[in-house]
């Protein structure tokens, strides 16, 4: 039954990548639209041509205003046409171009002669235009038409105004429209439905800073006849708005609120025999959210949400199952009446509905009906997304805490959907209900420990893995019987990737920590850990069998983190170990002042304690499969720029001492070098680092290129060992043999390296690019296009100019849908950590695949608008 859903979306998800206008360009469009200029207007093309446009601005295509004025001043001439489809058309372009204000002056004329038409088509369209692009004085002027529109027996034009006035009270001039009054409370009379919908928003949103006001409104309606059922949506709204500041008045005066005193009950329990349904379910929505409702109260909306459960209609099912869904949560029992016509809803065919009749039932039922339930729910959990099994989940989940004698049949149930396909959220969802259940019931300890062992034996998410390994290593050793975890725990330590190793690895060790009979077991188990391929297992392994540091490991910490933070930073590797006694227990705070204090500048290596404009991606300087291999790092500062070079010695016979890189700064006049650090020994197929730092101009985005040379001492190593055992020579790990005491001075070329102005943009994303966009300006706002030329893809070509800028891409306008011949992507950052730049690309790929591309930056400094502009033109 879920098929054809799933078939439905897939067609949806086709028409999102439907374009009308394939391979549309701005350029070609502002072309067409020259024929708004020719003697003879063809209604039909000018329609199709402003079509074209409106398509252009609503994808986010941005005019200039050059462009903008052009395209408005050729449509201001189409007002000669006596064509009502596209006048229509005009009225919709005029309001997207939002023309400036001395650009209006010269439409408005227009404007003003359709609102006194003959034809309401052409007065509805021109207020909402008037009033959608004039401001200030001019609005003023013709405020008369306005109010005389409010009024008006065409309810079109009534409604048209209203609406306007709406926009104009939220967005521009709203003490203008607080002068209306009069005229708006008589459209609240108008027999016409949408005229009186308009009317008691636009009076509300006059009045809804005035308690008073507002309740003499709500109470003289209520009274009366609204005939529009949108409009008693609306005042269903408000009457609840009201009661809940009278019940709160009531309730400050220490008045109890008796059955049958709650301000406007009575009106909201008449809108329920309303014959819309609309009002029907807002009248009953209202009444299930009223502050202290009671069961008696709740009575005559539970018995309307229950005959909808029956409708014909999804929509109303839906809404329903939804309301009673959230009144479960508060008061079980008002809707336990309903539950016969909810289970009948699991088999529904729409799974939202059946998803929630699923859950409420699971809120509302009793303990006998549980193992009912549970069958129903079996051969439900199969048709679901794994969005709705989550839902279900939860609700199972709240049940067992209801009802914990009922514990063994929902456990069952919970593993066995966990052994079922599924996607991450929802394992995890199960798993997380176990664990509370383990912690909440005890005696649903050692079945949910025993459920989530045989589930980490085919478990293929890590996360998942390690954190039930851990809650094993809490909860395991306190039960009866913690032997028969262990062979759980070791398979993961045969079977599994390194990170799930090192997990079982700590689990294992406090098992022995808090077992002593398993003590012995658990240590030879260990033992063989020390073998492991994985460096972090072999390391874990040394240090858990080490009894001096078991106490330390799962005892509490007593040093602050943040001294233990700062003295392993200030700790370099060395023969002797880092010692933990060395770390201060006491708490140093640093004011703030001093940490800001500009006189001591930091010079070599110290820069580090200057915040960063971030680090790039490892660069290679060696080919593949070369004696030695390196690559570096860039970490950019305010004043420095560190250069980390990643080494790594692919000679098995050798052993390299002094290790360091030789930088040419020739080529980068900015730079000088203040400091280096060498490594001391390179051992085989062990990667070490070197840096070299350079000090720059401060806050100056220097370039340069830089020669690289790598310097080193070459020592044969002795690669046999004698095996003890045997007297029989063996293979080993030259990295383990000894070294020969002379070394040979060497050095090996390597590529170049630059720096360039890119590298000092620090990737930081923003969560509403266009608020952000409009929030920054065009003060400092740099737009031009550029020929890409030939390019094999648009999806390539986007991810080099990603890559060229070192920028952030926003909202997913990294990913180019495939076949497409036109694309926007949207990227923020900070340039030299302190400037704030967004940048909207804009891409169109032609027939002959030629690549255009338009470049609009807004920055917080029109230099950097600039230097970005540069970035791309050179590269």
């Amino acid at each position: 039954m879920a098929q054809p859903l799933i078939k439905k979306d897939d067609d949806r998800d086709e028409e999102a990548d439907y374009s009308p206008f394939p391979g549309i360009e701005k350029g070609a469009v502002l072309q067409e639209a020259r024929v708004f200029h020719d003697p003879q207007l063809d209604p039909r093309k000018c329609s199709q041509v402003i079509t074209k446009l409106l398509y252009l601005l609503n994808q986010g295509e941005t005019f200039i205003k050059v462009e903008a004025t052009e395209v408005f001043f050729a449509v201001t001439k189409l007002f000669q046409s006596k064509d009502t489809g596209l006048r229509l058309m005009v009225y919709l372009i005029i309001k997207e171009l939002s023309p400036s204000s001395d650009e209006v002056i010269i439409v408005t004329s227009s404007l003003m002669k359709d609102m006194n038409s003959k034809t309401d088509m052409y007065r509805a369209n021109a207020i909402r235009v008037l009033c959608r692009i004039t401001e200030g004085a001019l609005l003023t002027q013709i405020e008369r038409y306005l109010k005389q529109a409010i009024v008006d027996k065409n309810p079109v034009v009534a409604s048209a105004a209203l609406v306007s006035g709406i926009h104009l009270l939220q967005v521009t001039n709203p003490e203008i429209v607080r002068r209306w009054s009069n005229e708006v409370q008589e459209a609240v009379q108008s027999r016409a439905g949408l005229v009186q919908f308009h009317a008691l928003a636009l009076l509300h949103q006059i009045r809804q800073n005035d308690r008073l006001a507002v309740s003499k409104l709500v109470t003289s309606l209520t009274r009366g006849a609204v005939r529009s059922p949108l409009a008693q949506c609306l005042l269903i709204r408000y009457t609840s708005q009201v009661s809940a500041f009278s019940v709160e008045v009531i309730r400050e005066s220490g008045t109890n609120i008796q059955a049958g005193d709650r301000p406007f009950y009575d009106f909201l329990e008449g809108c329920l025999r309303h014959k819309a349904e609309m009002v029907i379910f807002e009248a009953a929505g209202v009444i299930t959210e009223l502050s202290g409702v009671t069961s008696r109260e709740l009575t005559p909306a539970i018995t309307v949400l229950q005959l909808f459960l029956s409708s014909s209609k999804p929509v109303l099912r839906f809404a329903a199952v939804r309301t009673l869904s959230k009144v479960a949560m508060t008061h079980p029992m008002a809707v336990t009446n309903c539950n016969i016509d909810m289970e009948s809803l699991i088999s529904d065919q729409n799974r939202s509905i059946a998803t929630l009749a699923i859950t409420t039932l699971l809120k509302t039922g009793n303990e006998s009906s549980v193992d009912r339930l549970m069958k129903q729910i079996t051969n439900f959990m199969s048709d679901i997304a794994d969005e709705f099994k989550i839902v279900v989940v939860e609700a199972i989940r709240s049940l067992c805490i209801k009802f914990p004698l009922k514990y063994r049949s929902l456990m069952n149930f919970l593993s066995n959907i966990l052994r079922e396909e599924g996607g991450f959220e929802y394992k995890k969802s199960i798993v997380d209900s176990i664990v509370i259940l383990i912690r909440d019931i005890p005696d649903a300890k050692e079945s949910g420990l025993l459920h989530l062992c045989e589930f980490i034996e085919d478990c293929e998410f890590t996360y998942l893995s390690t954190q039930i390994l851990h809650f094993l290593g809490i909860e395991g050793p306190k039960t009866p019987d913690p032997s028969k975890y262990i062979r759980y725990i070791y398979n993961r330590v045969i079977l599994e990737n390194a990170t799930v190793r090192a997990a079982a690895v700590v689990t294992l060790a406090r098992f022995s920590n808090e077992v002593d009979q398993l003590k012995p077991h658990i240590l030879v188990l260990l033992k063989r850990c020390l073998f492991d391929s994985d460096d972090e297992v072999r390391d874990r392994a040394t240090i858990l069998l080490n009894e001096k540091d078991k106490d330390f490991l799962f005892g509490s910490l007593d040093v602050p983190l943040v001294n233990l933070e700062a003295r392993l930073k200030n700790y370099e590797p060395s023969e002797e170990p880092f010692d933990i006694n060395s770390v201060s227990k006491e708490v140093k705070f640093q004011p703030l002042a001093e940490k800001k204090a500009p006189g001591k500048k930091p010079t070599g290596l110290a820069a580090s304690a200057v915040p960063s404009s971030g680090s790039s991606a490892p660069f290679e300087l060696t080919e593949a499969e070369t004696e030695y291999a390196v690559n570096v790092v860039k970490h950019i500062f305010y004043e420095h720029i560190v250069f980390q070079y990643n080494c790594n010695n692919t000679i098995p016979e050798q052993l390299l001492e002094n290790v360091a890189v030789i930088v040419d700064a020739s080529d980068a006049e900015e730079f000088n070098e203040v400091a280096s650090k060498p490594l001391k020994s390179l051992p085989f197929d062990v990667t070490g680092q070197t840096f070299v730092s350079f000090q720059k101009p401060r806050g100056v985005p220097a370039a340069g290129k830089f020669s690289n040379t790598l310097t080193f001492i070459v020592k044969e190593v002795q690669a046999l060992l004698i095996s003890l055992a045997f007297c029989v020579p063996e293979e080993v790990d030259p990295s383990t043999g000894e070294a020969e005491e002379d070394g040979v001075e060497d050095e090996y070329h390597l590529e170049g390296l630059d720096v360039v102005v890119s590298d000092y943009m620090l990737k930081v994303g923003v969560s509403n690019f266009r608020n952000a966009w409009e929030s920054m300006g065009s003060d400092c706002e740099r737009v031009d296009e550029y020929d890409l030329g030939t390019r094999e893809s648009l999806a390539g070509t986007v991810n080099d100019a990603i890559n060229l800028l070192g920028m952030q891409p926003c909202e997913g306008t990294e990913v180019v849908a495939n076949n497409s011949r036109s694309h926007t992507c949207l990227l923020s950052g900070l340039f030299i950590g302190e400037v704030k730049v967004l940048v909207r690309l804009q891409f169109g790929l032609d027939q002959s695949r030629n690549v255009a591309m338009k470049l609009a930056v807004r920055s917080e400094d029109e230099a950097v608008s600039d230097l970005i502009h540069e970035i791309v033109a050179s590269g």
